[in-house]
């Protein structure tokens, strides 16, 4: 088939990736139990955006200068949403990913709070006001045991498809002490969603903390990096061979020149992860996923044909929106130059693989 001009997905597209906004803390209020409703008011909390980031309000990069509401953040309307992305581009559905300062919170007992309380409201306030939503669990990341708590709680309703983690957390996400989080995902057919972001612990530079908002957002790529070596060579994909992560809002441009230095690093260094018995691209090509939108795509068509040989698979990518945040395209949610075939999987195929509970009629 010809190559496409940019344009809307087909119909039965799975958007991977969109953001409704908690409008303010007091909306969680109704959400949290008796304590932590009396903890959060005593303390004032609820006068309180609690963003992981700390952009001014108005700032575009929060969302498209023709999508900011009245009142509240941009994603913060389920109205909104549907007038602007799920009436208009009709996809059959589209998962919901809360961004939300409470997985940053250095207490492990009110970061469980707030998860719980924001896992609930999507769940009464999205998810049960149309059909076409489905959602991640929100969850602790800094307390495993926490954390498969609140997977174990809400993973009966089938609505809930994925598990969220942010690319940059206190430890490198490979290492053992997040790994009963991905037991209990794996154990009920959920994807890890690991969506661009920071527990700021850490410099999100290799080289420091940057300066402006450039420096930071380009080198979110570095710690989508560091987040599949650790992952790929602390062996979570041997453990939990059913287990699948998808990367959100990672680029896409960066991987294959990444994966090249894993794997004739790996070549030298073998013995050291004797648990690594084939090249991690071929791990990775089978575990990992990319939601598109930001697209890094190329300058020119042949470019991208170029970049999608060298990922070596069409069912990495997975069709996103990132509405409403301003990476989004509008109606031309799709880049140019991908076939026919290459979109429908994109779009279709793909997502349905990946969230396995998208087959399913939720009682």
């Amino acid at each position: 088939m010809a190559n496409s001009p940019a344009g809307r997905p087909p119909p039965g597209a799975i958007d991977c990736d969109i953001h409704p906004a908690v409008p303010y803390t007091r909306a969680l209020l109704p959400y949290l139990d008796d304590y932590w409703r009396e903890h959060i008011l005593r303390r004032g909390l609820e006068r309180e955006n609690l963003e992981p980031s700390s952009y001014p309000a108005n700032a575009a990069i929060n969302g498209r200068p023709d999508w900011h509401l009245p009142s509240g953040p941009p994603g913060s309307s389920l109205a909104a949403m549907q007038t602007h992305l799920l009436d208009r581009l009709q996809p059959k559905h589209a998962i919901c990913n809360v961004i939300h300062g409470a997985q940053v919170m250095l207490s492990e007992d009110l970061s469980a709070a707030l998860c719980r309380a924001i896992n609930n409201w999507i769940r009464a306030e999205w998810l049960d006001r149309d059909p076409r939503l489905r959602a991640s669990i929100v969850v602790p990341p800094h307390s495993a045991d926490l954390a498969v708590e609140e997977i174990e709680r809400l993973a009966p309703d089938h609505r809930f498809v994925q598990v969220l983690l942010l690319s940059m957390a206190e430890l490198p996400l490979g290492r053992r002490q997040n790994w009963p989080i991905y037991k209990a995902a794996a154990a009920h057919g959920l994807p890890i969603g690991i969506h661009a972001g920071s527990s700021f612990r850490h410099p999100p530079s290799a080289g420091g903390w940057p300066s402006y908002y450039l420096e930071d957002y380009v080198s979110q790529s570095q710690g989508f990096q560091a987040s599949v070596n650790s992952l790929v060579s602390e062996g979570v994909f041997v453990k939990f061979p059913d287990l699948k992560v998808v990367l959100i809002e990672s680029g896409v441009t960066w991987l294959p020149a990444s994966l090249w230095r894993l794997d004739k690093t790996w070549r030298g260094v073998r013995a050291e992860v004797p648990w690594l018995e084939e090249q991690p691209t071929e791990t990775v090509r089978r575990h990992v996923r990319l939601t598109l939108q930001p697209f890094d795509a190329p300058p020119s068509e042949p470019q991208l044909r170029t970049l999608l040989e060298q990922l070596g698979s069409d069912r990495m990518l997975l069709f996103s929106s990132d509405y409403p945040h301003w990476h989004y395209d509008g109606d031309d949610a799709l880049p140019s130059g991908l076939s026919t075939e290459l979109i429908q999987r994109i779009c279709v195929e793909n997502p349905l693989e990946t969230y396995s509970r998208l087959k399913e009629t939720p009682q």
